[in-house]
């Protein structure tokens, strides 16, 4: 081989070999650089989705209500609201007048009167209440006058409780979590949305209606006629209904004239001192009760009438119901 033919060929090994460190050392740095690439997250990786877009409702269109919270169970949502108490119907006593504008807030009240079962409950595990062992100062001497000592009547389950005393109708709707009602309470919830009308269902009252006029000769198992328009039953007639209030006849007076009297209550500056002191109630001092009985004529059940008996009172016509008030969430 000649010398000419040797230099090129040694210049083409050089060449060569130069090429290869080239592209070995180009390999090695993108080698690196992928791995370096393997430890960044990418934009697309780390952002959130956007935001959808909020589509706007159609004209008069609204979003549905959220749930409301259910009632306790066996008792109905009396609304917030005004309304007229009182009456000037021919038949009115003069203690349901001046007719006057109230405001009550908004309570849950029993859909029935408390039962001689409901009621059986309570004394079995609050001995002091017991037909045989009540205070004295709490009754007088009819109390729960039909039971034979912790036993109602046969058969009884289901009627309303009566001959029950203030004090001990006091005593179960506080072990029960609940209160008697308000007087105001009482007659918002009795007109069952109505205006201006004389019963719970309108201006007539028949022995279809209700429990009244001695017709039955007895108390009637709760629920057996039609309820109002609040779904509350026995509202007119079965028993007489003790409420918080003590007795003014001459209480709608001092009512504003004009707006509202807000959640009126006699005898108390406040609903929660007489359920902290209600045994401490003077006995002579009378409460009042709402909605006639089994044994009244027909002008007693009206939802404005208004009774009147002292707190240790328990005879056969008179019962009641319990309401609680309903809790805002702010």
């Amino acid at each position: 081989m000649t010398k000419h033919h040797k230099d090129l060929k040694m210049s083409l090994k050089s060449i060569l070999e130069r090429y290869c460190l080239i592209m070995l050392i180009g390999g090695f740095a993108l080698a690196i650089s992928g791995c370096e690439r393997d430890d960044i997250t990418l934009p697309s990786e780390t952002t959130t989705s956007p935001p959808e877009e909020q589509i706007p409702l159609p004209e008069g269109k609204t979003l549905p209500p959220e749930k409301k919270t259910l009632p306790p169970e066996g008792m109905v949502l009396i609304p917030e609201g005004e309304f007229q108490i009182g009456s000037n119907d021919a038949e009115a006593d003069d203690d349901e007048q001046p007719v006057r504008t109230v405001y009550v807030d908004a309570f849950y009240m029993d859909e029935t009167e408390v039962t001689n079962a409901q009621f059986k409950e309570f004394v079995l595990q609050n001995p002091r209440w017991q037909k045989n062992r009540i205070d004295g100062r709490f009754h007088n001497g009819r109390y729960l006058w039909d039971w034979d000592g912790n036993n109602y009547p046969k058969g009884k389950d289901k009627h309303p409780v009566d001959s029950v005393s203030w004090y001990a109708a006091m005593a179960y709707s506080k072990w029960a979590g609940k209160r008697l009602p308000t007087e105001a309470e009482w007659e918002r919830a009795a007109r069952g949305g109505l205006v201006d009308k004389k019963y719970p269902h309108g201006n007539t009252l028949t022995p279809r209606d209700a429990n009244y006029g001695n017709n039955v000769k007895d108390t009637t198992a709760v629920g057996r006629y039609p309820a109002n328009g609040y779904g509350l039953y026995d509202m007119a007639g079965n028993v007489s209904e003790w409420c918080l209030d003590a007795y003014h006849s001459g209480f709608y007076s001092t009512f504003p004239q004009e707006g509202a009297a807000r959640n009126p209550l006699a005898g108390a500056n406040t609903i929660q001192w007489i359920l902290d002191n209600f045994t401490d109630v003077n006995v002579d001092v009378s409460r009042v009760r709402r909605g006639g009985n089994w044994f009244d004529m027909a002008r007693l059940p009206r939802v404005a009438a208004r009774r009147d008996s002292k707190p240790p009172s328990a005879f056969h016509v008179i019962g009641f119901r319990c309401v609680r008030s309903v809790t805002v969430t702010p």
